[in-house]
């Protein structure tokens, strides 16, 4: 019986072709063919890089990039995770997808709008909290500049979580921010916090180094257990995660929020 205690994870960084989805699922097919493992998470916008150019990248709620995750998860059979630029009833959304092998479909779009790189200017915000279960996990997916808002990330009785995937494209200027705030979430919430990042240069000149980790229960960095420059293997244990949080109890004492 396969053990649902334990999850291997595989981040993804790699340098993202510039608004040309089938490049990207091009790239993505050899640098993951016969890769094993329960989940995949790539970038934010991992088929076109964060364009604001939504006419030119944006796609159908269930288009071509869709289309090849649900593909690429038959395969692999593994989850695969990340987000797309995406066009709905008139309004772009930053959707991130998480595709399970056996078919089922969990959504989440993107809550805070990077207003910076005007985001906000052509992308409408979600305001759903989603919870995904996969093989006996609680996941939690946001995107990027979700992560600077712990509120809305908060690890509560009503919407408890064992994991928390977070996507991005994170200019290296601002990497220090990137780890610490990956770091803090996973502390706060006493839960595993993997997050992803591209690496290269995009569209707009922008720098990426990547910088994508797992920290556990305790926000201890975890190794990675495998050895490819743009493929980032871990694995995280439930019980220990049951084993912290039992000891340490921080859970709950944590206060309530209300979100209005």
């Amino acid at each position: 019986m396969e053990n649902q205690n334990k999850l291997k994870i595989s981040l993804i960084q790699y340098d993202l072709i510039w608004e040309d989805a089938k490049k990207n699922h091009q790239y993505l097919d050899e640098l993951l063919k016969n890769h094993l493992t329960d989940i995949i998470l790539l970038p934010e916008m991992f088929a076109s890089g964060f364009s604001m150019n939504v006419e030119h990248v944006g796609e159908a709620p269930f288009g071509e990039s869709f289309k090849w995750m649900q593909e690429k998860s038959k395969e692999l059979n593994a989850a695969i995770a990340g987000s797309i630029s995406t066009k709905e009833n008139g309004i772009y959304l930053n959707r991130f997808y998480f595709v399970c092998p056996k078919g089922s479909i969990y959504i989440y779009d993107k809550k805070h709008l990077f207003s910076y790189g005007k985001e906000a200017t052509v992308y409408s915000a979600g305001d759903k909290i989603v919870t995904i279960d996969y093989k006996g996990w609680q996941i939690r997916p946001i995107v990027c500049y979700d992560l600077r808002f712990p509120v809305w990330i908060r690890n509560t009785k009503e919407h408890p979580y064992d994991l928390l995937l977070c996507n991005a494209n994170w200019p290296k200027a601002r990497r220090n921010a990137w780890i610490s705030l990956l770091k803090a979430r996973a502390i706060e919430n006493m839960a595993f916090v993997a997050g992803v990042n591209r690496i290269g240069v995009d569209g707009y000149k922008l720098e990426y180094s990547g910088d994508s980790h797992l920290f556990d229960t305790l926000g201890e960095d975890l190794k990675v257990i495998n050895n490819h420059s743009e493929i980032l293997q871990f694995e995280i244990d439930k019980e220990n995660q049951n084993r912290e949080r039992k000891h340490f109890n921080f859970l709950e004492d944590r206060d309530d929020f209300y979100f209005g």
